[in-house]
């Protein structure tokens, strides 16, 4: 094939008019909007307006092969056809994937001009793995070469847009105010350093960047698939809300947003999140981003230039909490000796550091109040530097450091829209690593996207990263089917790692050591154990080792295999359970699976009383579930009436969480006695209803049986009738639509915001149906986080007061809300990134707030006032 020929043929008079036909047309009023206009925007085969279809692009694929293959003259001597003429059909197919994937490309239209053509065309072929993969070296040529046509008109498309000359433009100025404010701020930031200080920090940034540059998908440990993935590729961006408050400011809840919005603007804050819910992959995002100083620009001002100290309080359990000089050490650094003395210290006096300390929860119970007063200690003796902090929720009070100065974020539940990117972007990693399975991996991300949104029980289950990364596991594991339950699904997960894996790579032993999976689950067990018993999270080896010689002898599938030294090492290499952070200590790759052994481990021994005695504690929560849904039906009945009954001793604070232990635990047991389930009812009736807002979500977190409590919303006052709106909307499931509509009629403000704000929780046409429709519009603020919600408010007719709690292009905002002149006030939740000329589309808009650490808005239209909270 002669590329010269080929290339000669796609004349741009051939190219340019169907490459056109892939953009909707630039309508009126275009130019006036100078908000990024992301390429999927453009497309006209993707959004709910559009004019083309896959077998449309597939018709312009088409035409650009024939015209690629086809000779001026149809065939004349010395013109040959590139390809096989059935080799044209399968270019077409390859051609066809690769344009659809334009909607897959994330990046404005701005930065897509700043390419060259070459750099454009393999962005797109990377948003489109394995096309190529059934093509010849001809067919893969030909390919390249009409993408690499085809990118050059894109680009040249773009530039001739109306509005992209006036948005270039806008966004240089922007750049450079940006610039200007950054280095205002990192002139503040980076007094004079050393040549030893300025080296030794290069180098750190550069390796931390590296070492945290890494997440762990559950369950692409496939053959051929790395144990792990760049954060930068796999990372989902998650949701932060802030922590509500009393009612009795009447203000409106602050919706979800972006974590990083949620950050900006704060130097103290404490995250909370349930096991699995991404803490620490966003504090290693936090550091990556920072290392490489590539952040986003909501946080590029508060963090630019900073130094990132990741701390995971697990890794202190042992020596306590390390000073700055140690920090590098304490935390495995390999290059902690060639720091310069006293970095770390002159770091933090210098204000220009960022610590990320992660984890509270996993600090021994009596240990986490000296760590709160040293955090106030450093804090005060350290201004200037920015504290993240997590812990999952119960582990510390509402209350923690808020007087030390700390903000209180929580990571929001995945949404469904969070769910269905998680499940998108999980099959697409996998299918980069294997693109000969390209095909069926499609077929199961279709299925699963359909089985979470249809099948309740498991979109009970998809709320975090870790079970999302669990369901695609097992549902491509098992090839479409997948167990329902939590026990099942850790059961299921147990197996996949356990057994299967080695199995159906057709790997053989690479250490002489063959286990069933049940020896290995036993040993493991012996782990968890003493974890859970010594209050660790993490262990040392040498006391690893020590256990399993202690259990080996009792397990003769496994003694007879290898010594306890030989057997730790076969479990660290070939379970994918366990890891060593550091030489000398192992631990569980998270700690949701060293909970659900260390309950399998007590139930076997029948040591329901040492879970009795440490019912109490925040750590021991989640082993009691998963004990209840492991244990035999006696078992589960003297371990619920055990939480009950009343044990001398304790607080009353400590009684009550116990009874609430139990009636989280109902759901779990799959046999209880009828007379058990009922007395646990009996002992919490009065327990649902709780005097403060913060006593009425703590009521949340025990599941929907809670619904079955809660008082008739028809009998109660006003006051109580807002705190069983808020328990009932902190269960996330769509049960609790039916209570909530016995709450849509009332008219007290702070109620009707309640209701309003937890839409996003449930399905979108069905609370907007049947909660949304209801509620007394007067003063209440309407959040919208995604365009599925937009719509619906349309066809309710619209709403006066909205509230903007997702990402919307300005066009979308114009389109989606209806009627235009209805709108008379609108709070953004975070800053949109463009001027405000765009409201004059609505023009009965009287009042525009927006969100307290969002920059100043330019370009409100006359007439419309700002308030800034």
């Amino acid at each position: 094939m002669d590329p010269m020929i080929v290339t000669a043929r796609l004349a741009p008079k051939v190219v340019a008019p169907l490459v056109k036909k892939l953009f909707v047309r630039e309508g009126p009023g275009a130019a006036l909007v100078d908000k990024p206009v992301r390429i999927s925007g453009l497309l006209s085969f993707k959004g709910e307006k559009r004019t083309l279809g896959e077998r449309d692009v597939r018709r312009l694929a088409a035409k650009l092969v024939e015209r690629a293959v086809t000779p001026p003259d149809h065939g004349a001597n010395g013109h040959e056809r590139p390809v096989a003429a059935d080799e044209e059909r399968a270019v077409t197919d390859a051609l066809t994937r690769t344009l659809w994937a334009l909607g897959e490309i994330d990046m404005d239209v701005a930065q897509a001009a700043r390419l060259e053509a070459a750099d454009f065309a393999r962005q797109l072929c990377r948003a489109a793995p394995g096309a190529t993969r059934e093509l010849t070296h001809d067919g893969t040529e030909l390919h390249a070469i009409l993408v690499g046509t085809a990118a050059l008109h894109i680009l040249h498309f773009f530039s001739q847009r109306a509005a992209f000359v006036p948005r270039t433009l806008v966004e240089q100025s922007r750049q450079l105010a940006d610039i200007g404010d950054t280095l205002g701020a990192l002139s503040d930031r980076l007094p004079s350093r050393s040549a030893e200080d300025a080296a030794f920090e290069a180098r750190y940034a550069h390796d931390t960047a590296v070492l945290h540059n890494h997440l762990t998908i559950f369950g692409i440990d496939l053959a051929h698939s790395p144990d792990s993935w760049p954060l930068d590729a796999a990372y989902l961006g998650l949701r932060c809300e802030a922590e509500p408050q009393s009612a009795e400011g009447g203000t409106t809840p602050e919706p979800a947003v972006p974590a990083e919005q949620a950050l900006c603007g704060l130097c103290r804050i404490l995250i909370r999140g349930v096991a699995g819910s991404g803490k620490t992959t966003l504090l290693q995002w936090l550091a990556v981003a920072t290392a490489r100083d590539e952040l986003p620009a909501s946080l590029r001002r508060a963090l630019h230039g900073r130094v990132p100290f990741l701390l995971p309080v697990r890794r202190f359990a042992r020596d306590g909490f390390p000073s700055p000089g140690t920090f590098l050490a304490a935390v495995g650094y390999p290059g902690a000796e060639a720091q310069p003395p006293g970095w770390a210290d002159r770091v933090l006096r210098a204000g220009r550091a960022l610590l990320l300390i992660d984890g509270v929860d996993e600090a021994p119970e009596d240990e986490r109040e000296a760590l709160r007063r040293l955090l106030r200690d450093w804090t005060a003796l350290y201004p200037g530097n920015v504290w993240i902090v997590t812990s999952r929720p119960s582990a510390v009070r509402a209350d923690w450091l808020t007087d030390d100065g700390f903000a209180e974020l929580s990571l929001a539940p995945m949404s469904r829209e969070d769910i269905a990117a998680f499940i998108q972007r999980w099959h697409r990693a996998a299918a980069q690593q294997e693109p000969e399975d390209l095909d069926c991996l499609a077929g199961y991300e279709h299925t699963l996207l359909n089985a979470v949104r249809i099948t309740r029980d498991l979109g009970r289950l998809a709320t975090n990263p870790l079970m999302c990364g669990m369901l695609c596991a097992l549902h491509r594991d098992r090839r479409g089917y997948l167990p329902n339950g939590r026990k099942e699904l850790y059961d299921a997960a147990l197996s996949m790692l356990l057994e299967r894996r080695d199995r159906e790579r057709a790997m053989g032993t690479t250490d002489g050591i063959d286990l069933p999976r049940q020896p290995k689950i036993q040993l493991l067990q012996k782990l968890a154990h003493w974890m859970l018993v010594n209050g660790r999270s993490e262990m040392d080896r040498a006391i690893a080792v020590d256990t399993l010689a202690q259990h080996l002898p009792a397990i003769p599938d496994a003694a007879r295999q290898g010594g306890p030294e030989e057997i730790y090492r076969h479990l660290l290499n070939r379970t994918g359970l366990l890891r060593e952070p550091s030489p000398d200590t192992v631990d569980f790759v998270h700690r949701t699976f060293q909970d659900f052994l260390a309950a399998r481990a007590t139930v076997q021994r029948h040591d329901f009383g040492l879970l009795l005695n440490h019912a109490h504690l925040s750590e021991w929560e989640d082993v009691i579930r998963m004990a209840v849904a492991l244990a035999r039906p006696d078992e589960c009945a003297a371990l619920l009436n055990g939480l009950l009954a009343p044990r001398p001793g304790i607080r009353a604070a400590e009684a009550r969480h116990r009874k609430l232990l139990a009636a989280a635990c109902v759901e779990h047991a799959t046999e209880l006695d009828p007379e058990v389930r009922h007395r646990v009812r009996r002992f919490t009736r009065d327990m649902v209803r709780p005097s403060t807002a913060a006593g009425a979500r703590a009521l949340g977190w025990i599941g929907p049986i809670v619904l079955e409590m809660l008082p008739d919303p028809a009998e109660v006052s006003e006051g109580e009738a807002y705190l069983l709106a808020v328990t009932a909307t902190s269960i996330a499931d769509d049960m609790a639509i039916d209570y909530l509509t016995g709450l849509r009629k009332r008219t007290e403000l702070d109620l009707r915001m309640q209701l309003a704000g937890a839409w996003r929780r449930y399905d979108t046409a069905r609370y907007a149906r049947e909660v949304i429709a209801h509620l007394d519009p007067d003063q209440l603020y309407f959040p919208v986080a995604d365009v599925e919600e937009l719509h619906a408010l349309r066809r309710l007719g619209g709403r006066p007061y909205l509230q903007i709690a997702g990402r919307f292009s300005a066009a979308e905002l114009i389109g989606g809300i209806a009627p235009a002149d209805g709108l008379r006030r609108l709070w953004l939740a975070y800053d949109l990134g463009i001027s405000m000329e765009w409201l004059a589309a609505f023009p009965q808009l009287e009042l525009l707030t927006v969100g307290g650490r969002l920059p100043r808005v330019t370009g409100v239209p006359d007439g419309v006032h700002v308030v800034e909270l």
